[in-house]
């Protein structure tokens, strides 16, 4: 037993090397720590040839660090992407983390929205649980920065700033640095901004001697649901009452009704901790969670993420897409490494006019097998919903042929199922190739591909003859 102290990356997604990389080097920096870099391997812990839920990092040696692990959480509402920890002891809620830090992919070139405005709701959030935290929105990005930034970036950055969460990832002009000094001048500011098309409600400010109103739509699909707009108006409002502002914040033009106003809606979470009002509705007492965080211990991402990492680690094998649950949706890697975006719609003015069956349905993981020229197409499901996902294996026909077979047209294709839980031993459905059950044991399907047999296998002999390479 070591008794230095362990680095503890708990997380929602499915960990990055580059995202790690910029996590550990950014912990060694603040705290004078430090160490050699190799390159990164994730490997899943297994006790008695079960996995543990939890993982190790393999690669960076420090004299100051015990091990590096990560485990999957899930977040109450509003959970950052990575909650990082220097500790002796695997951590509980109560503990406070040295970082909270949000990660995306998304910038400018993308939507000057997305990146900027969609995740601020969840570093005002979290500042209700652990308020001293470290807050990092952390930019993994994967396509050119965009040149110039866009006006509406420039003023999230700045609310950002105001509300001290630091950026990292992407370069940054002095002024998106800057934090707002008051409050007229974050007003100016927004209310100087080109205004949206005809017909679109602009999120405009008005301060009045008792109250500040903030224009913007919040409803959405009939619900409150406008993610970009709930961050944005949940970024000013706090950033306001960071500034002073002690008076009314009031939301206007936001579309909503009473019965769109559920007391777990994250936004209404908000709303109650800010003090902030809906122009003609009453904002309900929200049902508030004791704790920020829990061990993940029922989704079907726990499979697909094991399956992901043991591929990767132990194979010769890749992902070139992911969409785990819950977790953020990947480009699209062609065969010549370019990265694009897949479409959300086989015949998008079809799906706008009321054809839903115009979507287009996505496995959670696309892997390749460059050994056997196999790309396998894998659906993620817990084990009581397995026939949903053996059903879902029958819409993938666009994806294979958009996409897939014009960039991989030498690989066979193959569908099938890995699902999480139940304390079953056996896998029945020929469909089911992996089930990953609530022990931790690690069961393979008759027909599933050989790249699993070889990870498991390469990753059980790991722990079993030495810890050497099996590769």
């Amino acid at each position: 037993m070591t008794n230095k102290k362990d680095l503890w990356i708990l997380t929602e997604e499915r960990p990055k090397d580059s995202v790690l990389q910029t996590i550990i080097g950014r912990f060694c920096q603040d705290y004078g720590i430090g160490f050699f870099a190799n390159p990164l391997r994730i490997i899943p812990l297994i006790k008695d040839e079960k996995f543990t839920f939890s993982y190790q990092v393999l690669g960076i040696d420090s004299p100051n660090i015990g091990n590096i692990y990560i485990k999957t959480v899930s977040g109450s509402s509003s959970f950052v992407d990575f909650l990082v920890y220097f500790q002796e002891y695997e951590p509980v809620p109560a503990d406070i983390p040295l970082y909270a830090i949000e990660e995306t992919k998304t910038d400018d070139s993308e939507s000057r929205n997305t990146g900027v405005y969609q995740r601020c709701t969840k570093f005002v959030y979290i500042d209700y649980f652990y308020d001293d935290v470290k807050k990092i929105m952390l930019y993994d990005l994967q396509i050119p920065q965009k040149l110039i930034a866009t006006k509406t970036n420039i003023f999230g950055s700045r609310l950002l700033a105001t509300c001290s969460v630091e950026v990292l990832g992407k370069v940054q002009t002095d002024e998106q640095g800057q934090a707002f000094t008051s409050i007229d001048e974050l007003i100016e500011c927004k209310n100087s901004m080109k205004q949206p098309p005809a017909g679109n409600v602009p999120i405009n400010i008005t301060k009045y001697n008792d109250r500040i109103e903030i224009s913007g739509r919040l409803v959405k699909a009939e619900s409150l649901s406008h993610d970009p707009n709930i961050g944005a108006l949940t970024i000013i409002a706090k950033a306001l009452r960071v500034l002073g502002w002690e008076k009314d914040i009031v939301i206007t033009q936001h579309g909503l009704t009473d019965r769109m106003l559920t007391k777990r809606n994250k936004f209404i979470h908000i709303a109650n901790r800010l003090d902030i009002k809906l122009q003609g509705l009453n904002i309900p007492n929200n049902n508030e969670h004791p704790d920020y965080w829990r061990y993940e211990d029922r989704g079907e991402k726990l499979a697909t993420i094991f399956i992901h990492l043991v591929v990767e680690s132990f194979t010769r094998g890749y992902s070139i897409f992911e969409n785990h649950a819950g977790c953020e949706k990947s480009y699209f890697k062609n065969s010549n490494g370019d990265v694009v975006p897949l479409a959300k719609y086989s015949d998008r003015d079809a799906y706008k006019a009321g054809d839903k069956s115009k979507i287009a349905h996505i496995p959670d993981l696309i892997l390749v097998d460059v050994e056997r020229l196999e790309i396998i197409n894998i659906e993620g499901k817990t084990y009581a919903n397995r026939f949903n996902g053996i059903a879902e294996l029958l819409n993938y026909d666009f994806i294979e042929d958009t996409y897939i077979r014009p960039q991989y047209p030498e690989y066979s294709i193959q569908r099938t199922v890995v699902v999480y839980g139940s304390k079953e031993t056996e896998i029945v459905e020929i469909e089911v190739s992996f089930m990953l059950n609530e022990k931790g044991q690690m069961i393979l399907g008759i027909q599933a591909p050989k790249l699993f047999n070889q990870a498991i296998t390469n990753l059980l002999d790991y722990w079993t003859k030495g810890k050497t390479s099996t590769l």
